[in-house]
């Protein structure tokens, strides 16, 4: 004699409510955890924008319930506030093209200010409102990449008088502007000590002349100023733990050579 058999949607749900459970408790646990991998944040007069899941989100400084900035099909990164607040400016990868976009602070369509074909990357403002950016529409096997403006208002990009830069900021008073002079293969390669291994350098926009910081041969990369001194991630052995927990060593100017 054979048992009876069980109705069909009773299997069913016997086989979902676990189900069902388990994915419930997991939600409240991510939900309990915070959201995670947030990038690229900037920090502005009175908020902060960051990038998560490939788009821009804003948030007041003192903290609250973030603002969606925008919704692309593609990445958004790299955002950065202009000198008054009122602009982000940031990197888009919209139509399979990567271009520099601004998007009004407190939110709006975003504004396409670069067209050319090749890659155009946001780097940060110039004092005076413009934007800079670097590209390589113009390079060569002996130069990849250089700087340029663009106004907000658009217009034909100018470059700087800088033969070469990858990555790079403006000192808030427009006198200096320290930079990665190539882009690495491989930038988290610990240790290397090759023909990659450069310090970054900063050069008078007045003059151009070149200053580097005290070097022991290690990669240094993505510039920035902080308290109007220029800091850089080392790839330094005895930095490891600088470039783990994303600070970066402070080098007075008057000690660059």
């Amino acid at each position: 004699m054979n048992p009876p058999r069980l109705p069909h949607d009773f299997i069913t749900a016997r086989l979902v409510f676990p189900l069902l459970i388990l994915l419930l408790g997991a939600g409240q646990q991510a939900a309990a955890q915070g959201t995670r991998l947030l990038r690229d944040p900037d920090v502005g007069p009175n908020h902060i924008v960051f990038v998560h899941a490939n788009d821009l989100w804003l948030v007041d400084r003192d903290g609250g319930d973030a603002l969606r900035l925008t919704a692309g099909e593609g990445a958004e990164t790299g955002p950065a506030f202009s000198p008054d607040g009122r602009w982000i400016a940031f990197t888009g990868e919209y139509g399979g093209n990567t271009d520099v976009f601004v998007v009004p602070a407190t939110g709006g369509e975003p504004q396409r200010l670069t067209w050319h074909p090749g890659a155009d990357v946001a780097q940060g403002w110039t004092p005076d409102g413009q934007l800079l950016f670097q590209s390589s529409r113009y390079g060569q096997p002996t130069r990849l990449w250089q700087f340029y403006t663009v106004p907000v208002s658009g217009g034909m990009p100018r470059p700087l008088a800088l033969p070469q830069g990858y990555q790079g900021e403006m000192s808030a008073d427009g006198d200096w502007l320290a930079y990665q002079e190539i882009g690495y293969w491989d930038p988290e390669w610990r240790n290397y000590r090759g023909g990659q291994a450069q310090p970054v350098s900063v050069v008078s926009t007045e003059t151009w002349e070149r200053r580097t910081p005290p070097w022991d041969g290690e990669r240094q990369m993505a510039p920035v100023w902080m308290d109007g001194a220029p800091g850089t991630a080392s790839s330094s052995t005895s930095r490891a733990a600088i470039c783990t927990s994303s600070t970066l060593p402070q080098v007075p100017l008057a000690s660059w050579r």
